[in-house]
């Protein structure tokens, strides 16, 4: 079921306006209202990798001698890829952002909209519901071809192991003869047409790489992402990401079968912080938003610097309000949110008529 809660805002038209209440977390069905979260950062990073599967050919104990094949293994092995990393910032509901906006009559109450998370969205902008994902084309691999098709009635005959990978050998050679000729334009059958000329070279190579991985072997790459988070309540100084081992893929980072890459976070103290006055209480005064911190990110693998951007951190940043006036004159304020972050992307005002 979805979370997405919408609480329409009531609007009377008289000279009178009540205050609009706000009030900090949830007050367990005491009142009528809507219960909106900001969010805190997490830094997300993506791992793209592919797990490579060898399979050695029929004839990889043949493949040096009959075609120049060397490094050739004669036994299956499996290994992992890093691909690359993408990092981004993401927000989630922080628990100690709750707050909850009373709806009372005779209020310019505003209508709310909340992520599936319950972070706020907009105010007082009609419900822009969810955009369906349009459905990815899914790519058909191409089917497997068996290089025992083209291998002729005398190959197929031989008992002798040694003889047959010798027999495909010699069948691998002539192929690329009759490449050669049809290239330079010397073969007998020779076609006029550029597009016959390209098909018959087509399945020519076709040929050849099936007969060839007889003797080299096949690899079969499996995609695989991986996902990590990582809150930064504070600056980060070469902590630990994730570890990555070609043997086991993406690891825990206490494994240390697994090679540490590791993430920094500077806050580059965009925002100015005032310090805390202990005398002064501090008092919920109407529709809290974050202003976001930048941070400087960091990803390297202890020699090579991967990544290197600013992203927006919330844990950065500081707190602030919009006034309850505001929502309580004779016009419809309507305010945007960003819900990655939580900071005001646009205030608009709507005059009432």
């Amino acid at each position: 079921m979805k979370k997405i809660i919408i609480a329409a805002g009531l609007l009377i038209a008289t000279s009178t306006y009540a205050q609009t209440e706000v009030s900090v977390g949830v007050t367990r069905g005491k009142d009528y209202g809507v219960v909106y979260a900001l969010p805190q950062t997490q830094i997300q990073l993506e791992l793209k990798t592919n797990k490579v599967s060898y399979t050695p050919g029929e004839f990889s104990k043949y493949a040096d001698r009959y075609l120049r094949l060397t490094n050739v293994a004669a036994d299956a092995y499996e290994y992992w890829e890093l691909v690359g990393v993408t990092i981004k910032a993401v927000g989630v509901p922080n628990n100690a952002a709750t707050y909850f906006v009373k709806l009372k009559d005779r209020t310019a109450a505003p209508l709310i909209e909340l992520t599936e998370d319950g972070i706020v969205k907009s105010i007082n902008i009609p419900y822009s519901g969810k955009k369906a994902e349009a459905a990815k084309p899914t790519l058909t691999p191409p089917k497997k071809v068996n290089p025992r098709e083209f291998l002729t009635e005398e190959i197929l005959m031989t008992n002798s192991t040694a003889k047959m990978a010798e027999l495909v050998a010699k069948e691998i050679y002539n192929i690329r003869e009759s490449k050669n000729a049809l290239l330079r334009g010397q073969a007998d059958n020779t076609p006029s047409d550029g597009a016959q000329l390209k098909i018959m070279l087509d399945n020519l190579n076709l040929q050849e790489e099936a007969m060839t991985e007889m003797f080299s072997g096949t690899s079969e790459k499996e995609e695989k992402t991986f996902i990590v988070r990582i809150t930064p309540d504070k600056e980060l100084n070469n902590e630990v990401a994730f570890r990555f081992s070609k043997k086991l893929g993406v690891v825990a980072n206490n494994d240390l079968a697994g090679a540490p890459y590791y993430i920094n976070v500077k806050d580059l103290k965009s925002v100015t912080i005032p310090p805390e006055d202990p005398k002064k209480k501090k008092e919920l005064d109407g529709i809290a938003y974050n202003v976001p911190g930048k941070a400087l990110v960091t990803l390297t693998d202890g020699k090579q610097k991967l990544y290197e951007e600013e992203i927006s951190v919330t844990q950065f940043g500081v707190l602030e309000f919009l006034a309850p006036v505001l929502f309580n004159k004779n016009s419809t304020i309507k305010v945007l949110f960003d819900p990655t972050t939580g900071a005001l992307i646009k205030v608009d005002r709507e005059e009432g008529k």
